[in-house]
């Protein structure tokens, strides 16, 4: 239900840039740039997270259940959907749309981050509300226990050390499940709130070059989500990449800011191909404004 009201956010702020002018587009034309954008959202998302972040052979051994939505007799939809996968899928849709009806796809592209944002806050808060994608084990005062995340054994000091600090009872239990931070509720808020009001209200009528905003978007959606990443509890079957630090168990710590994770490595390169999208069309607007100051002065001599 949250995916079909971001997909309708993301919609009507598309209309609404639409009326003002910053693209062409016609009713149909918008109606099979959406078809084609969230298949391809929807497809890219659901192969990654099964195929890639799963961590384990069954989906390749079994991929007539990667779209199928029941699990033990019960309807569980597509549980486990990778945003960095969706952006792929998005994409390729994006471009398909722009080849088939002639359309600059960069153009697409910056009408449509303008308001994805707004529309991703409100699948974060589907996240919430399933208790999926949990933060790490914290003590603040905001943290709370999410009923799915797995247990740990009281056996462990940092287990006992933490449930002390909280005021937890854990001397008759053999596991505690622990309170963590709301990630989800981080990134509804950083990545989708004002990352939107950054780019609806700052960048987006401030466009210098095609691709502009989509530039700003990678850089803003990555910079933040590198962040929030160090509150939010990696894939257990990845657990961390690149393993820098002094100590990098357990995954559900904070432990040290050079244990990084596979979303922060892709939203690292969403920051650097933001950047270079930057320095290009930068580059490429000065080409074309000196060539045109050229033939405007050829125009004048003769």
């Amino acid at each position: 239900m949250m995916y079909l009201v971001a997909f309708a956010i993301t919609y009507l702020l598309f209309k609404r840039q639409r009326k003002e002018g910053l693209i062409t587009c016609s009713d149909d034309e918008t109606y099979s740039l959406f078809l084609h954008t969230i298949a391809g959202l929807i497809l890219g998302a659901r192969l990654f997270s099964t195929l890639f972040y799963d961590g384990s052979w069954y989906y390749w051994t079994h991929p007539h259940l990667i779209f199928w939505p029941f699990s033990n007799g019960r309807f569980v939809g597509l549980p486990g959907m990778s945003y960095h996968g969706g952006l792929v899928g998005a994409v390729a849709g994006c471009m398909l749309f722009a080849r088939r009806y002639r359309k600059r796809f960069l153009d697409i592209a910056d009408t449509l981050v303008a308001g994805i944002p707004l529309g991703y806050t409100f699948g974060r808060l589907g996240n919430f509300i399933n208790g999926e994608l949990w933060g790490r084990v914290s003590t603040a005062s905001w943290a709370m226990v999410f009923p799915d995340a797995p247990s740990f054994s009281t056996n462990y000091e940092w287990v006992r050390e933490i449930a002390r600090k909280i005021g937890m009872d854990y001397t008759s239990l053999a596991a505690v499940n622990l309170p963590r931070h709301p990630s989800q509720l981080y990134e509804a808020l950083f990545e989708g709130v004002l990352l939107w009001v950054f780019l609806w209200f700052f960048i987006r009528h401030r466009k210098k070059f095609p691709g502009y905003v989509l530039s700003w978007y990678l850089i803003g959606y990555g910079s933040v989500r590198y962040v929030i990443e160090y509150f939010r509890e990696p894939d257990a079957n990845l657990g961390f990449i690149i393993e820098a630090g002094a100590m990098s168990e357990p995954t559900a710590l904070f432990l040290s800011p050079l244990n990084i994770s596979m979303g922060q490595l892709l939203s690292l390169a969403m920051v650097i191909a933001g950047v270079l999208f930057l320095i290009i069309g930068s580059k490429l607007k000065k080409k074309k404004i000196a060539a045109q100051a050229r033939r405007s002065g050829g125009r004048r001599h003769g």
